[in-house]
């Protein structure tokens, strides 16, 4: 379809205009992000083929202008949402790792998923228990020069002293490409599905 293809033809446009973005020493958004991921690649021309299937089936059901367009708007942002803060970052199982602080992998372009404490004894306990036993974290605090101040431990150290361990689930930036395809086959499919089912309601009204 001409809206498919010129939906690729953008992303390709804006894979090129973000590229020095992404390769600065300071960008701290991951390429996996809805922000980024949705508009590059395969995945805005699978989105927007989705978006023009149920489109029609919407038109089609409800036969008026503003309330088709109403629906389709819910239906794709209902779709885009669960996607973008549940599916997405389950299509492959993530990675485990254990972390003092910060992300973890290639820093800020990887995906985090989870991240937990487990105890002494290697279970995970509940923030709740973080946050109690952080009340008695009492660091001794000295000036390091003017206007700036040092702390002799940080929270994730004083926890790891008292035998907590910092663990954290990520996707990392190197599967982009896999997530694309994997999002894009479906994209495609639910949309073959949409639009068979379009098809087949018009050719039964007709007869």
């Amino acid at each position: 379809m001409a809206v498919t293809g010129a939906a690729g033809a953008f992303s390709v446009l804006y894979a090129w205009y973000i590229r020095p973005f992404l390769a600065a020493p300071v960008w701290q958004q991951s390429s996996l992000a809805g922000e980024i991921f949705d508009l590059k690649g395969i995945a805005f021309a699978a989105w927007t083929l989705a978006a023009f299937a149920i489109g029609a089936l919407a038109g089609l059901l409800i036969r008026r202008v503003v309330p088709a367009m109403a629906a389709t708007l819910a239906g794709y942002a209902a779709l885009a949402l669960t996607t973008t803060l549940f599916l997405r970052q389950h299509y492959l199982a993530p990675l485990v790792t254990k972390a003092s602080a910060g992300p973890p992998g290639n820093g800020a372009t990887d995906l985090l998923v989870s991240r937990w404490y487990t105890g002494p004894n290697g279970k995970p306990v509940s923030q709740a228990a973080i946050d109690h036993l952080l009340q008695g974290f009492n660091p001794t605090i000295t000036t390091a020069a003017p206007n700036s101040v040092q702390t002799s431990l940080d929270p994730h150290q004083y926890l790891a002293q008292h035998g907590y361990t910092l663990w954290m689930s990520y996707q990392p930036a190197s599967r982009f490409w896999p997530f694309q395809w994997i999002e894009g086959g479906w994209l495609l499919a639910l949309s073959l599905i949409l639009l068979a089912a379009t098809i087949w309601l018009v050719r039964r009204r007709a007869a």
